[in-house]
């Protein structure tokens, strides 16, 4: 049994245990750990100021000067090295040429359309399994959304 195997099995233990439905990832693992299981250890000084560098790159937001909309100030595509390693490189969308920026996008794009597949499955399941439900609909078209946001005033997008 893989490892993720048993620790979903051991998540609806636990939750089964304490009469739960919904369950923090903390207490989870709390639990787990006074049960035995191993602690991996912790993650190096370097590989935490990465994680940080990362997220500070992923949040940067610019706008642009002739229309004054947002736009992602980094991106981030993965490429697999010759020792099977995957290394994820950043990018300035301001500096980055059109091979980077295809990159980028297309791995953006990829990112979209795994949520998008995950979520109508997810839908449809529940629709399946809840047939005394009105069954919750899950559009994929998001052009009438992603204009209407595009063109909200920014005082008013302040309060959304």
């Amino acid at each position: 049994m893989k490892k993720s195997d048993e620790m979903l099995t051991f998540m609806r233990h636990y939750k089964r245990e304490q009469g739960i439905s919904e369950v923090q990832m903390m207490e989870l693992a709390a639990a787990a750990a006074k049960q035995g299981w191993p602690v991996p250890p912790p993650v190096s000084g370097i590989e935490r100021l990465a994680k940080q560098f990362a997220a500070a790159a992923r949040e940067e937001t610019r706008y642009d000067k002739k229309t004054s909309r947002p736009y992602r100030a980094n991106l981030a595509y993965t490429q697999r090295q010759s020792d099977g390693k995957q290394l994820a490189f950043w990018i300035d969308t301001d500096e980055a040429n059109r091979s980077q920026m295809d990159k980028a996008m297309n791995k953006y794009r990829e990112q979209m359309l795994g949520e998008a597949v995950i979520g109508t499955n997810t839908v449809e399941h529940w629709n399946r399994t809840n047939p005394n439900e009105e069954p919750i609909q899950f559009s994929l078209d998001f052009t009438d959304e992603t204009e209407w946001k595009r063109n909200i005033p920014v005082e008013e997008e302040e309060l959304v």
